[in-house]
């Protein structure tokens, strides 16, 4: 009930109207023939198209990269290639980024037909597979297909690291009174192989509109290496806001009572989710499991102030990150291009 009533003051969970900006859609799964269009834009996509470039080398013994699977070659490694002198290597790895680049334009394309897609101006591309140079070739060659097709729509690269743009967007769901008179906020953004909290610093004072916000520290755990329960994940993200909450304390941050909270799947007002969290270890769309309720149940005062806690969808939030250097057109989306192809469509307001 507490957690209820200073929800009801600051906001609800997956809110569709926040303060920047009105949410138009987000966590779409669009289907066709072949099943969801998010499949045909991911990194297990870019893998599977990797692969076919590489068979017909491998059947004449040429392959370059040996008998190491496509998935165990890291981006880092793929970005070496691209540079390399091995112009056979690299030659297969731009292919792959050009079959890449046209299944990403193709679903970019389907977005755009959408009635809550309509007039999308730009669209940020994040998540990891941005977080590369071949992620970035990608991106800027989809978006020269798209515009040789006549879109009006703009594809850019997130601009914050991709595993700080989740955190650094949390600030976009606090309203501003609550941030008044602090230097920080708590955020967590978990995905389905990692989660990371960290503590973000508004920076206010050099910029009103959160646009110089950055991450002060952070905590990462890989969750998906370990074979762990849904309650076992919670205990350590709650043991890593405990640990941000003396580390800042240590260093004189102070901290607004509030903690934002990025989340995959459709997140219902009362703060369970209704639906796309199957990649989280356990079952998190139970309507018995209440992410931000534990959360002030566990930590229920910051600074001597009452905790409030709110969460969305972890593309929106991502997403967010983007809002202050977005003013200058009105409608704009982000696909977020990781395990699957998260997604979320924004009005300003």
């Amino acid at each position: 009930m507490a957690e209820d009533v200073a929800n009801a003051r600051i906001g609800r969970h997956g809110a569709a109207r926040l303060a920047a900006v009105d949410i138009d859609s987000y966590n779409l799964e669009l289907k066709d023939d072949d099943g969801f269009l998010g499949d045909r834009a991911s990194k297990g996509a870019f893998q599977a198209i990797l692969d076919g470039w590489r068979k017909p080398l491998k059947k004449a013994g040429d392959d370059p990269f040996g008998n190491k699977s496509s998935e165990d070659i890291s981006k880092k490694e793929l970005d070496k290639i691209l540079v390399s002198d091995d112009v056979e290597a690299a030659a297969v790895v731009h292919s792959a980024v050009e079959g890449f680049a046209q299944e990403f334009a193709g679903v970019v394309s389907r977005f755009l037909k959408l009635k809550s897609w309509a007039n999308t101006e730009r669209i940020i591309v994040g998540g990891g597979f941005r977080q590369s140079r071949l992620g970035e070739l990608a991106i800027a060659r989809a978006d020269i297909i798209l515009k040789a097709d006549g879109a009006k729509t703009t594809l850019c690269p997130i601009r914050f690291h991709p595993d700080e743009a989740g955190l650094i967007g949390c600030v976009h769901l606090a309203p501003s009174w609550i941030l008044e008179a602090h230097d920080g906020i708590l955020a967590i953004d978990i995905g389905g192989s990692n989660i990371r909290c960290g503590v973000v610093e508004m920076r206010l004072k050099k910029a009103p509109d959160s646009s110089k916000a950055s991450v002060w520290k952070s905590d990462l755990w890989r969750h998906a290496d370990q074979d762990v329960s849904r309650d076992s994940l919670v205990k350590r993200l709650l043991n890593m806001l405990e640990k941000l909450i003396a580390e800042a304390e240590s260093s004189s941050i102070k901290l607004a009572p509030f903690v934002g909270v990025a989340c995959p799947g459709v997140i219902n007002e009362d703060g369970t989710i209704e639906k796309g969290a199957q990649n989280l270890p356990g079952n998190w769309e139970s309507s018995r499991f209440n992410l931000p309720q534990v959360i002030v149940e566990s930590i229920p005062e910051i600074g001597r102030h009452d905790t409030s806690v709110l969460m969305h969808n972890d593309a929106v939030v991502q997403g967010l990150s983007e809002a202050p250097f977005m003013t200058d057109c009105r409608r704009w989306g982000i696909l977020t291009v990781g395990t699957g192809l998260g997604n979320a469509r924004f009005t300003n307001r």
